[in-house]
């Protein structure tokens, strides 16, 4: 038997189950508990900051409603459970870049529950703020910026219901679109304005009386899934998908030689494509969670613009939605993907839409955009400065035969970023097909 016939054999008989954990930097102007400038990017190290986020004696902490807002957004976008009380929660560690040693966080009571994500299950979406940066091998010590110790940071985490490393990355790309969509975080991975964490396991299915998925998530049996292992802070998509290979193989490795797991968190070695060990797992009574004596409890029933009615209000279109719009316009699904993946370009094409004398136009505009102004963008000009009324008459003259999509070609820069009189240069270089 082939090596790979051999290892297609020996994965068929586990199951790899996979529950992720995204935290996302939000795009509030301050930070979460005090009225510290949101801009954990800054240049200059320890600018953003003030006694409450640096934890001195005697402050207090007071909750960002705008933050709060977002998580509404979101939970309602996902079709979660805006829950009607809520409260904020002490997690206690040390850590260089905790400045308090605790870490303010929700626990029993978030703010949203449920909901789901490209078709994975959501168990909670909680808010808390993000630590520090801590910055190694500067000389003989480490470095610790506290421009981002108090940002707020939303995190997210799905029911154990996803079994292979595809799925887990079409969530990831989903919700990160998503956060855009709302504009409600960058969520720039490089940058660690989005982190993702994979719970990975495997089982044995012979040790399973049922093997089969269940079709309601909380129908799991946790007792079923093998060993936990938490692959922290991965930074790209990529990332994600190898991490995940590596472990289930590393699993089944390790089963299949009788050895013992451990419950572990585990990093991410970009440059050796592996994972290492980094500490033993904690749990819910390690960090000895507890009310926040500090911040009242939270009424949502009581606060107006927390509302369902408000948060639908300033819903803009999501995702699904514009996959539906564009493909009954005739959009091909790598159109739609190029479209909806940058809100600029998304932006820009609903104006253009908008301006359009036909609907059948949009495929060309479509076409257009994807391939042609997609190169100029590549090539430096920027959407701020375009005129999506240009570019839509250019389409119509296309499409009445007064120019041909060659000519239109040639003058799609100079009508989209330059501004000028589409038909009136057309004419007056004898490009229009009367004058051919």
């Amino acid at each position: 038997m082939s090596t790979a016939a051999s290892t297609q054999s020996s994965t068929s008989k586990f199951q790899l189950t996979i529950g992720m954990e995204v935290h996302a930097e939000l795009k509030t102007k301050s930070k979460m508990f005090c009225g510290c400038i949101n801009d954990p990017h800054a240049a200059e190290p320890n600018t953003h900051v003030c006694p409450v986020c640096m934890a001195h004696p005697g402050t207090l902490p007071t909750v960002n409603k705008e933050a709060v807002k977002y998580l509404m957004l979101i939970g309602r976008a996902i079709g979660g459970r805006l829950c009607g009380y809520s409260e904020f929660d002490r997690k206690n560690y040390f850590y260089p870049d905790i400045p308090k040693a605790y870490q303010i966080s929700q626990y029993k009571y978030p703010f949203v529950e449920g909901g789901e994500i490209a078709g994975v299950a959501i168990t909670r979406i909680h808010l808390e703020e993000d630590t520090a940066r801590s910055q190694h091998d500067q000389g003989e010590g480490s470095l610790v910026d506290f421009n981002r110790a108090g940002v707020p940071l939303m995190e997210l985490v799905t029911e154990p219901v996803i079994h292979d490393k595809e799925t887990a990355v079409r969530f990831a790309k989903e919700l990160q679109l998503l956060l855009r969509t709302l504009g409600i975080s960058d969520a720039n991975m490089e940058r660690g304005e989005m982190r993702v964490e994979a719970n990975i396991s495997v089982s044995d299915k012979t040790d399973i009386a049922d093997p089969t998925v269940p079709s309601d998530p909380t129908d799991v049996d946790m007792s079923t899934l093998g060993t936990k292992v938490e692959v922290k802070n991965l930074n790209s998509f990529k990332s994600v998908e190898a991490a995940i290979a590596y472990e289930e193989k590393r699993h089944i490795a390790a089963i299949e030689a009788g050895e013992t797991l451990v419950q572990e968190t585990r990093g991410w070695d970009e440059n050796r494509d592996k994972t290492f060990s980094q500490r033993i797992k904690e749990t819910a009574d390690d960090y000895r969670y507890f009310p926040d004596p500090d911040i009242p409890k939270i009424d949502r029933t009581n606060i107006p613009e927390f509302q369902e009615s408000r948060i639908d209000d300033i819903m803009p279109k999501l995702p699904g939605f514009k996959r539906d719009l564009y493909i009954n316009l005739g959009l091909t699904s790598n159109q739609i993907e190029i479209i909806i993946g940058n809100q600029k370009i998304d932006r820009f094409f609903t104006e253009l839409l908008d301006r359009l004398t036909d609907e059948s136009h949009a495929r060309m505009a479509a076409n257009y955009v994807t391939s042609d102004l997609m190169g100029h963008l590549e090539a430096g000009y920027d959407l701020s400065t375009a005129h999506p009324d240009n570019l839509a008459e250019l389409i119509a003259l296309v499409s009445d035969g007064t120019i041909t999509s060659r000519v239109a070609k040639d003058l799609l820069k100079e009508a989209v970023f330059d501004g000028i009189d589409v038909a009136a240069i057309a004419s007056e270089r004898g490009l229009t097909q009367q004058n051919s």
